[in-house]
């Protein structure tokens, strides 16, 4: 069976946390080529951790994407 997303391409913002992370894992699972993109920063813009969007992509990467 066809997954619903599946051949297609998904830019998620904000995919490092929170409820872009969870739309970024959800659209892999759903068969979506997702590219995360998370500046790293925290609300008031300070910073710049680039784990927590490596984290993510290691999540997608686990279910097979």
């Amino acid at each position: 069976m066809k997954r619903l997303c599946e051949g297609r391409v998904a830019i998620v913002t904000g995919s490092g946390r929170g409820i872009g992370r969870e739309h970024a894992l959800s659209l892999a699972r759903h068969g979506a080529h997702v590219v995360v993109n998370d500046l790293g920063a925290g609300v008031d813009g300070s910073g710049g951790d680039l784990s927590p969007a490596q984290q993510v992509v290691n999540e997608i990467e686990a279910m097979g994407g």
